[in-house]
């Protein structure tokens, strides 16, 4: 892996309409803000043109690496095979709907060391301006407070599609479809500091949104349980000195 450089993970699912307005406008701030980055998004088994306007950008943009799922897979799935194509120390997520601003990236990467892998492991965007109608708004509110009862993480918004995480962070969390809501507090349980920088959400463009609440609301459910099952059944050990210093007679 390259150090000094980013990865820019876009997950991709019926953005035909959006996506060559997210990805001319993300080159363009990412190459006045970054020496060196390569953007790969993953089409998730898309039923629209997705795929093929993916492909049609590739030639025009060298920065682009475009991935297809044949059938639908889910976020965290997309996610996962944009971070094992990934050659860099961090990994950044944005979504490929048009309603993350590409320079939010750019402030959440401001907080890191591209260079190393200290601490924090973890920069999580949190909306200021949720756009997505009251409904929404009121079901994440109360989602996310009984995750943070249940979890004891402090992320006021974990659902938020923009992060940055050390590639070998992500990939050594266990893997299930919606891993990428539980990055905050998974990482926290682990040991990692984490901190928060406040993004822009904007209105959707074209397209729909790719989950309603009942549905969120009962598979975040068992995702909840399974979570928080998984954080009792591992122990992880302070870091300290785990083993007596050798000696040399």
């Amino acid at each position: 892996m390259q150090a000094g450089q980013i990865s820019i993970v876009i997950p991709v699912h019926n953005e035909a309409g959006n996506i060559d307005a997210v990805m001319a406008e993300a080159v363009e701030v990412f190459s006045s803000a970054f020496e060196d980055f390569r953007i790969i998004a993953v089409e998730d088994g898309s039923t629209d043109a997705s795929w093929e306007k993916l492909a049609a950008l590739e030639p025009k943009y060298p920065q682009l690496i475009a991935i297809r799922h044949p059938d639908r897979a889910g976020k965290s799935a997309a996610l996962r095979t944009g971070f094992l194509a990934a050659d860099t120390f961090w990994v950044a997520t944005m979504d490929g709907d048009g309603q993350d601003d590409p320079q939010s990236v750019v402030d959440m990467v401001s907080k890191i060391d591209l260079t190393s892998l200290d601490e924090p492991a973890l920069v999580c965007g949190c909306r200021t301006n949720r756009t997505d109608g009251a409904n929404r708004k009121w079901a994440s509110k109360i989602g996310n407070g009984i995750r943070r009862a249940m979890l004891r993480d402090e992320c006021p918004d974990t659902a938020c599609g923009l992060k940055v995480i050390p590639r070998d962070l992500f990939l050594a969390l266990p893997f299930f479809d919606s891993l990428h809501r539980y990055l905050p507090p998974l990482t926290r349980y682990l040991g990692f500091d984490q901190i928060y920088v406040d993004v822009v959400n904007r209105a959707r463009i074209s397209g729909e949104t790719k989950y309603t609440n009942l549905g969120r609301a009962v598979a975040g459910f068992f995702d909840l349980m399974g979570v928080n099952w998984l954080m009792r059944r591992t122990h992880i050990p302070a870091r300290e000195l785990l083993f007596a210093p050798r000696s040399d007679d």
